[in-house]
């Protein structure tokens, strides 16, 4: 994405201390006090009003704040991390906020097979593991998608309960958005359910559903565009991109 045209900025940049820093707090990078909201603010303001700033660079692989490097403006500025709307000044500069919402079952079964199955890491550790970061997340994290212009919702599959690799993803669109059309299946502002045709789409055991509904989420009107199952040949979904709008 990084180009003449767009920048992007990891706001894991702006963690206050380093890993060893943090032991000495004992809070952990997801904890609001851990970050550096004044200087994310600062910086996302200068690019978006065309200056440059130094940015800080936190090192994941050792976990040290290294040297900062100048970030010059572009007309795109894409920030990501695990706090972009926390703080409502930098809220107030977003054009349009994303949200990618993966539900705790599908994060366990893709823990494990990383970290199980790649890693051999034992079962107990994995949960542990989980299990210690939870609360920082539900306090800190999942709060903000509220703030979400449109949430990425990924979930087990409805279509076979013992299945565990098969995903449903729901694309949650908040309406009145400025310069933003959410997408609708066939009609706009209807309720659809749709299993496409097995002539146009292989779809192989659960098979596919489709819905397009219109809900409440925090308080807002949004349209929802749902897919769940899988597919053979990515290049059959024109067929279902035929019948998306917006």
């Amino acid at each position: 994405l990084v180009s003449d045209m767009a920048t992007v900025i990891c706001l894991d940049d702006y963690h206050l201390n380093d890993r060893n820093g943090r032991k000495v707090s004992g809070l952990t990078a997801l904890n609001t006090a851990e970050q550096n909201f004044d200087l994310m603010f600062e910086h996302v303001k200068a690019l978006k009003d065309g200056k440059s700033v130094m940015k800080p660079i936190y090192n994941h692989v050792n976990g040290t704040l290294d040297t900062p490097e100048k970030v010059e403006p572009t007309p795109v500025i894409i920030i990501e991390g695990l706090h972009p709307f926390v703080d409502e000044r930098v809220r107030e500069l977003i054009d349009f906020s994303l949200y990618l919402d993966i539900s705790s079952d599908v994060k366990l079964n893709w823990k494990i097979q990383r970290d199980m199955e790649e890693r051999g890491h034992s079962l107990e550790s994995i949960m542990a593991s989980i299990e210690a970061r939870k609360p920082d997340f539900d306090a800190y994290i999942e709060p903000q998608k509220e703030f979400s212009d449109y949430v990425i919702e990924v979930l087990p599959t409805d279509l076979d309960p013992e299945d565990k690799t098969t995903l449903k993803v729901r694309a949650i669109q908040k309406k009145g958005v400025a310069d933003f059309n959410p997408t609708y299946l066939f009609d706009e502002g209807s309720e659809i359910t749709w299993s496409p045709s097995a002539d146009k789409l292989s779809t192989p055991a659960p098979g596919m559903v489709l819905k397009s509904t219109q809900e409440t989420y925090f308080g807002n009107d949004v349209a929802v565009i749902e897919m769940d199952g899988t597919f053979d040949n990515i290049q059959e979904l024109v067929y279902v991109e035929s019948n998306l709008g917006n």
